[in-house]
């Protein structure tokens, strides 16, 4: 009989005996079930109050930004004295009046401080102009302080004392041609009618509260909460969100979460939820971030009022108590017979996934996942053998490849890039040791005319012989390489003033005797320059360079060492 077939009667045998056991009921399950569901009424409920907030917003936001980019008004604040002027300004800013849903607006103008007003009564017809803001005024440091941040929109909750009114401010900076501040203006919404449209839904067991960025509150049902004039309060002195939970846990979550929707930028849609506890009973907050207005809105759901326990303790309890007895028996006799085995093949496969060849005894039931097993022992060995194999190729193509990579390919020595390791390698021993190394910088003398005389071909060979020579005048733990076009250089480690005087000589002389015995006369040019401790690279090939440059210019087919005045060093014998 296939797996498939016995598990599909397992299954079937289970449900059977599940479906019978209907009877048992689970009160705690039935509580995971509320609280889904709740998660779900606080996303949408979140969701619903926000798109009512906005919907009630955005019109009169809209508005008030079309009234700060007025030309009319705009001209009047860059010259405010100007009554022509004004007066156009008032009669442009009685036509917004009748648009807004308030009837009520204001501008405040930054050069000479002038607030205007009207309301809903037109209780200041022709004398829109009510008072001079005070920069040294707390009651006017609100305007202050906006155009000091330069935010071209807010919301802000606040008494208006001159005025002798409450509302929900929507401010708007006005700029001038250039973007420099001339102002603000905006209009306001009773608090109170808008607290009872928007936020007093008088439903059971829901919630609803606007904080700012800040997460200080701006509206909520008990206006003693309300943290007003929020814009000039010290941080630590506005009324937050925190305020509403006596739980310090609850209090961490709360903010939490709205720093949580700060981080991810303002995503439109996303609402972050938890359990806390309000007046002793558990609610669940939804929040979720406003980027249009730059507020949190925040609902808490009483869920023992929305939804109590004891309607689903009939039904949500004996289902979930008989899925709960047909999951643990369907978990006891599935483990053994295929849960087992194929968590078994899962760390097998890592292993080999590591490159761990080296497995345990794979359990092998009787089914398709023993066979299974068995396959795949077999391929783990067949794969450890193709492994080895090729780690071995790619371990000679490593080293061969390393080997190229430092060689000249013309002439078999040591290339630029092998130089510089030996270079550093000894200039480290050096510094270390306390010993310095010998440095010898080889030019063929008058290679060009040999390669425009005889041909690139030519020029190749004499480049090939010189490197044969010079690798038979070393020590066999001398190190030379080719420094590019015509030159070599030769490191020399141990080495003194006599030894490198010493072999430079050799090299020269043994070169000068080949190419005669050849009938191809070749001379070298030779630079010496005895690296100390300390020096740096640039330092040693300094050197050795100029000692090179003397050796040329002294007639070449000589060697010159740095620490020497220009001699001839050629042996005459």
């Amino acid at each position: 009989m296939s797996l498939k077939t016995r598990i599909l009667g397992l299954v079937s045998a289970l449900i059977l005996v599940a479906s019978l056991a209907t009877w048992l009921s689970y009160r705690a399950l039935s509580e995971d079930i509320i609280e889904r569901w709740g998660q779900q009424v606080a996303e949408i409920q979140v969701r619903y109050d926000s798109a009512r907030l906005l919907q009630s917003l955005e019109r009169e936001i809209g508005l008030a930004r079309q009234m700060a980019d007025s030309s009319t008004l705009i001209q009047w604040a860059l010259s405010p004295n100007d009554p022509a002027l004004e007066d156009a300004a008032i009669r442009q800013m009685e036509s917004f009046r009748a648009n807004f849903r308030d009837n009520s607006y204001f501008v405040a103008l930054l050069e000479n401080g002038h607030y205007y007003f009207n309301n809903t009564d037109n209780e200041f017809a022709g004398k829109q102009f009510r008072y001079v803001l005070d920069p040294q005024d707390p009651d006017d440091a609100w305007f202050y302080q906006l155009i000091d941040e330069g935010r071209d929109f807010h919301l802000n909750v606040n008494p208006d004392t001159e005025l002798g009114v409450t509302k929900l401010w929507i401010d708007v900076l006005m700029r001038g041609p250039d973007g420099e501040i001339l102002g603000m203006v905006g209009t306001g919404m009773e608090l109170d009618r808008f607290l009872q449209d928007i936020v007093d839904i008088n439903q059971d067991g829901i919630t609803t509260l606007f904080v700012d960025y800040n997460g200080a509150i701006q509206l909520y049902r008990d206006r003693n909460y309300i943290d007003f004039a929020s814009i000039i309060k010290p941080e630590g002195q506005k009324n937050t969100v925190d305020l509403l939970f006596d739980n310090p846990d609850d209090q961490k979550k709360v903010l939490g979460m709205l720093q949580m929707l700060k981080n991810s930028g303002g995503e439109e849609g996303k609402v972050a939820s938890s359990f806390v506890t309000v007046d002793g009973r558990k609610h669940l907050a939804g929040v979720a971030y406003l980027p249009a207005i730059g507020w949190f809105e925040i609902t808490l759901l009483d869920l023992q009022t929305l939804l109590p326990v004891s309607y689903l303790w009939p039904l949500v309890g004996v289902f979930l108590a008989t899925l709960l007895i047909t999951l643990l028996l369907f978990h006891l006799l599935i483990s053994r017979r295929v849960l087992g085995p194929v968590m078994a093949l899962e760390g097998a496969v890592k292993q080999v996934r590591e490159g761990n060849f080296r497995l345990p005894p794979l359990p092998k039931p009787d089914n398709e996942i023993g066979r299974l097993s068995s396959h795949f022992e077999e391929m783990t060995a067949s794969l450890k053998d193709s492994t080895e194999d090729l780690q071995g190729q790619v371990d000679e193509r490593t080293r061969e490849l390393h080997r190229l990579a430092r060689r000249d390919p013309l002439t078999e020595l040591g290339n630029r890039r092998a130089l510089d390791e030996l270079f550093a390698a000894e200039i480290e021993r050096a510094n270390r040791e306390g010993n310095g190394f010998g440095v010898l910088w080889l030019d063929i003398d008058h290679f060009k005319t040999i390669n425009d005389q005889q041909g690139h071909q030519s020029g190749d060979a004499i480049l090939c012989d010189v490197a044969h020579w010079l690798r038979a005048s070393l020590r066999p733990y001398d190190q030379a390489g080719r420094w590019g076009g015509d030159e070599f250089v030769v490191i020399l480690s141990p080495c003194d003033s006599h030894t490198l005087n010493h072999i430079g000589q050799r090299v020269r002389s043994h070169v000068e005797t080949q190419s005669n015995a050849m009938g191809m006369p070749v001379t070298i040019s030779v630079g010496g320059h005895l690296a100390k401790p300390g020096e740096t690279l640039d330092e040693i090939l300094k050197q050795a360079d100029k000692a090179l440059y003397r050796a040329k210019q002294s007639g070449r087919n000589r060697l010159v060492t740095s620490d020497q005045d220009e001699r001839d060093t050629e042996t005459t014998a």
